[in-house]
C-alpha cells in the first residue's frame, strides 16, 4: 500500500516552494525532495513542473 502522507491536498507554502527551489537546484533525486517536504513524489513533481524547475530522476 502506498505511503499516506498527512498534507495530502494542502496548499503549498512560500518557504516550502524555497525550499522545493534551493533542492532542486542542488541536484537532489525527486524521492529525497519528497520525503524532505514531507509531500508525495506527484505532489513536487507537479509543482516543480508547474515552476519550470528541473528534477533529477535518480533515485
Amino acid at each position: 500500500m502506498a505511503e499516506r502522507f498527512e498534507r495530502h491536498r494542502q496548499p503549498w507554502r512560500p518557504d516550502e516552494i524555497q525550499k522545493l527551489h534551493t533542492l532542486a537546484k542542488k541536484g537532489m533525486a525527486l524521492k529525497a525532495i519528497a520525503k524532505a517536504l514531507t509531500r508525495s513524489e506527484e505532489s513536487v513533481k507537479a509543482r516543480a513542473k508547474e515552476d519550470g524547475l528541473a528534477i533529477a530522476k535518480l533515485h
